[in-house]
């Protein structure tokens, strides 16, 4: 049967079938979960819900819209409500239980991103776009009215906030997120929060008096809170009133959720001491406020789900969670190369991992009966549904609940990591996979590829990743560890490469390199690649700039050049100062020291650059300025443009442009390597 398997090629991408969202109702027996592809025309993505009876695991389409998601059972779990995106607009829909036609209850103006029932099951908190000159009463008039032709007079933007632009909304556009009630009787639209703010994670008390919500507001004379890194959670009751700041300064708050009693709340959040690597912890805080208390003040591990991957692209992953006693905290932790599900008591009497290890738990869901129902992916399965019957063991037996894609499983041969961990020469303990090629022979040498993870406080791990596979079933080895800096190691580990990119981090990954070639001697040395995105891209350029042990190399929505960056990322004005230390005007040698763009003159390995053009991350003029100086030094160099793509076009980008940029990955390697 292994014979028969072929290897993993680009346009297996269309194929995958991705699983999330499971949402068991709370009439038992049965769940709704999201299933996504890329549409028939290949040229972006469609969803729809499914429902799974969890006895006789009949699956079945329970919605057809062409981009449904984001389902939530009622109360009582007689109607579903869910997101439809229709002509670009997503609003909120109702259904029957029992199915039927689904019906529109929501009509703002600028869609519906989220939604939440209330405990009564009469209304829903809803957040959605506010056009502010609009919210003020002063709503811009439309020029083209009235004039009976269109009018085709560009319009400026005038721009008087720093923080202009972002790379998953592009050029800001004036709006705010805020939250509003609605009755889906009614539909109708009632404002709870109003301002110059954007509304985070929010969440309604069990007894339904109390929303709260993470924002930060600006400070008094201040239009926006653009300089503030830091945030606060906030309550009221429903309708908007009695509006309480319920936490002190210091804290970045990232997701919250009530305790069953409505008496308390439990946060994940960072205390900044560590700047943009300190490690995200579990708190609990009473619903009257005061300062936080850290439940894994004695866990050095990172409460958040940081692992890399190309199958999924701003999903909403699952945490913090109480259970249903009320008695402790479910969440997601990123560790050696997992993420898995941590459980706090409430109480401080004990904190311990639940379910296995070595995959990716990505969302979760508790059933009546206390059993868990959890979204896993690992190096072999791009993600299902899994039921855990006794779930209060790390070695909990499961049930596979679906099959989400059974010919990539029968019909595609698919590399196994093999995990490997040494020491770098200062004592950090790394920690790396090998893949092995599709077809290999014994006594065969073969060329490899070192692949960089983005962040850098982010993690490789035990996740399916359809690049790696690619490049295994082109008959390349894919060598993978996790340098200094990156998550899962513990918060000195993280913070190591802080001020210092190009220098411990890059030690380790050539030390790595040096391991792996004594271990495993199907490497060729004389044929070894490497590759990377964003952070991974900026040590791409630098490995190339240092060293000329890579005969080919690939550089992603990279950085070349700090200087330029602080101006011109969504993020560079705060994270250049946070990772690098300094800003453009006070500290231009040391940003300029640690740009891979000043040791261009060194660089020899042909050298691919792919950047999105869209990308305000690391923008397309990173990967211009180093493009021009290779080909100005007569170096073997090609830009490829992605138009309209952004940073994440890797793993959720356009799907023909995904494919089209794995085309040129493979090309690249094989004509070199």
């Amino acid at each position: 049967m292994m014979n028969e398997q072929r290897g993993m090629t680009s346009e297996d991408l269309v194929q995958i079938t991705w699983v999330n969202d499971p949402v068991p109702s709370p009439q038992g027996g049965h769940l709704v979960y999201v299933s996504r592809q890329v549409n028939d025309k290949h040229n972006g993505y469609r969803s729809h819900l499914r429902l799974l009876h969890l006895d006789s695991r009949k699956d079945r389409p329970f919605t057809s819209g062409e981009n449904d998601h984001s389902p939530a059972w009622s109360p009582d779990g007689k109607q579903l409500a869910f997101i439809r995106e229709v002509d670009g607009s997503s609003q909120v829909w109702l259904i029957a239980s029992d199915g039927g036609e689904a019906q529109q209850i929501s009509h703002l103006k600028h869609g519906v991103s989220s939604f939440l029932w209330s405990p009564d099951g009469r209304t829903l908190l809803v957040k959605s776009s506010v056009d502010m000159d609009e919210e003020q009463g002063t709503p811009l008039a439309d020029p083209t009215k009235g004039t009976g032709k269109d009018n085709t007079l560009p319009q400026e933007k005038v721009i008087d906030r720093i923080r202009m632009k972002s790379d998953s909304s592009g050029i800001w556009n004036g709006r705010h997120s805020h939250l509003f009630v609605i009755a889906p009787i009614s539909a109708e639209a009632i404002p709870v929060t109003t301002g110059h703010y954007d509304i985070g994670d929010y969440a309604w008390s069990p007894d339904g008096t109390r929303i709260a919500w993470i924002t930060q507001m600006p400070e008094k004379g201040e239009d926006y809170s653009d300089f503030t890194l830091t945030n606060h959670v906030y309550s009221s009751k429903p309708d908007g009133s009695d509006l309480q700041q319920l936490t002190p300064e210091g804290y970045t708050f990232y997701r919250l959720a009530f305790a069953p009693d409505a008496q308390s709340l439990a946060l994940l959040a960072s205390d900044r001491s560590y700047g943009n690597a300190t490690l995200v912890k579990l708190y609990v805080l009473p619903i009257t406020g005061g300062t936080p208390e850290c439940l894994s003040t004695h866990w050095d591990v990172q409460l958040h789900h940081s692992l890399v991957g190309d199958m999924r692209s701003h999903l909403v992953t699952t945490g913090p969670m109480y259970s249903r006693d009320g008695s402790s905290i479910l969440c997601l932790a990123s560790i050696h190369g997992s993420v898995r599900i941590a459980r706090f008591a409430v109480d401080g009497s004990y904190a311990d991992y639940i379910l296995p290890d070595e995959c990716e738990i990505y969302q979760f869901a508790e059933l009546a009966q206390g059993q868990i129902v959890a979204a896993i992916a690992d190096p072999q399965h791009p993600g299902d549904l899994y039921l855990y019957e006794q779930p209060n063991d790390a070695g909990a037996e499961s049930v596979r609940l679906t099959r989400s894609n059974p010919q990539l499983e029968q019909d595609i041969w698919l590399s196994t990591p093999e995990t490997f961990w040494l020491e770098s020469s200062d004592g950090m303990q790394l920690q790396g996979w090998i893949m092995k090629p599709h077809g290999i022979v014994e006594g065969v040498k073969v060329p490899t590829i070192l692949e960089i993870h983005g962040g850098p406080h982010m993690m490789y791990g035990y996740t399916f990743m359809h690049e790696f596979q690619l490049l295994a079933a082109q008959g390349y080895a894919v060598m993978y560890i996790n340098p200094r800096g990156g998550l899962g190691y513990g918060q000195q580990f993280v913070n190591a490469c802080r001020e210092d990119y190009g220098g411990g981090d890059y030690r380790d990954l050539m030390e790595s390199v040096d391991y792996a070639l004594s271990q495993y001697h199907f490497i060729d040395p004389s044929r070894l690649g490497v590759t990377g995105g964003s952070y991974g891209g900026f040590m791409t350029n630098w490995i190339v700039g240092h060293t000329n042990r890579f005969k080919a190399a690939v550089t992603q929505r990279s950085i070349s050049n700090w200087l330029s960056f602080y101006g011109v990322s969504d993020i560079g004005y705060f994270f250049t100062e946070d990772q690098i230390g300094g800003n453009v005007w006070e500290d231009t040698e040391k940003l300029w020291k640690h740009s891979p763009l000043a040791y261009v003159g060194n660089v020899q390995t042909p050298l691919l650059i792919l950047h999105g053009e869209q990308d305000l991350r690391c923008p397309i003029e990173q990967a211009e300025q180093l493009y021009v100086a290779l080909k100005r030094l007569k170096q073997t160099t090609r830009l490829v443009r992605f138009p309209g793509a952004n940073h994440e076009l890797s793993r959720g980008g356009h799907p023909h442009l995904r494919i089209r940029r794995l085309e040129h990955i493979i090309g690249w390697f094989n004509e070199y390597l």
